[in-house]
């Protein structure tokens, strides 16, 4: 469960009295000092992977809240929304959407795979 944290008003926390929040995660690569994984949320409350990867000792990389450290001066957080699929809340259609990496976030984790 994931709410605001009682010491910080800018970020979120896992909290017992929080709202439900579940995300799915697939370990896709282990380097040396870093772990490319693949998310899947089933609910989306604010924050919710920066907090749960920081919750269990793995934040995002570049996270300048949740993070422990800026990791590449130049590229913002290491987060790519591959696919996003929903239901438009005036039509009920579902869409969705699929992007592939951008080519700087494939030339960080091949930085990862060389260290």
């Amino acid at each position: 469960p994931i709410g605001r944290s009682k010491t910080n008003f800018n970020k979120m926390e896992v909290r017992s009295d929080g709202k439900i929040a579940r995300t799915n995660l697939k370990v896709l690569k282990r380097y040396k000092d870093y772990t490319l994984v693949s998310l899947v949320l089933e609910t989306g409350r604010t924050h919710q992977i920066r907090v749960h990867m920081e919750y269990i000792g793995h934040p995002v990389v570049n996270d300048p809240v949740y993070g422990r450290r800026k990791v590449i001066n130049n590229y913002g957080q290491m987060l790519h929304a591959a696919y996003l699929g929903f239901n438009h809340p005036i039509t009920h259609e579902f869409m969705e959407f699929s992007v592939p990496c951008e080519n700087e976030f494939n030339e960080i984790v091949d930085i990862f795979k060389n260290s």
